[in-house]
């Protein structure tokens, strides 16, 4: 299945797609997205600073006010 980088905080959305056989990587440092089919993140710091650096060709998700089942929906859709 895909790789999946998810915000440390995340926990639920992390549980919810490795049962869906995703490979979960904790998002704690910027290098940890790479390689990354997709990145899920809470969006709550979201550019705090203005940069807009790419680390990752894959989609970003905010998952701020979705449920862990909405957030593996979108995440099923960017992937395929």
């Amino acid at each position: 299945m895909a790789k999946i980088g998810v915000e440390e905080s995340l926990t639920d959305i992390q549980q919810a797609l490795r049962e869906k056989g995703h490979e979960v990587i904790q998002l704690r440092q910027e290098t940890d997205a790479q390689n990354c089919d997709c990145c899920v993140v809470t969006g709550l710091d979201s550019n705090v600073m203005g940069m807009q650096d790419t680390v990752t060709k894959g989609s970003v998700i905010e998952a701020h006010g979705m449920s862990a089942d909405e957030v593996c929906q979108q995440v099923e859709t960017k992937i395929q």
